[in-house]
């Protein structure tokens, strides 16, 4: 049902199923849901789907605020 869904969305939105690295954006979350908090997750993704639109590398990206949610309990 996920795949049909982001297919779904996909379409929706315009934009090539291939381009979506959905194992990427599910760990996030889910680093983002466990080292922060669960409301942070979609809006972590949101955020980084921003960064992507203005050229950052979703990877690059990614690794930088997977990182800085590994490190957040430590901060606050």
């Amino acid at each position: 049902m996920l795949e049909e869904w982001l297919d779904t969305a996909c379409a929706e939105l315009g934009i090539d199923p291939a381009e979506v690295d959905r194992d990427l954006i599910l760990d996030l979350a889910r680093d983002v849901a466990h080292g922060v908090a669960r409301p942070a997750a979609p809006l972590t993704a949101y955020l980084l789907g921003l960064a992507v639109g203005r050229g950052e590398p979703a990877r690059d990206a990614a690794a930088r605020v997977t990182a800085l949610a590994a490190e957040w309990p430590a901060r606050h």
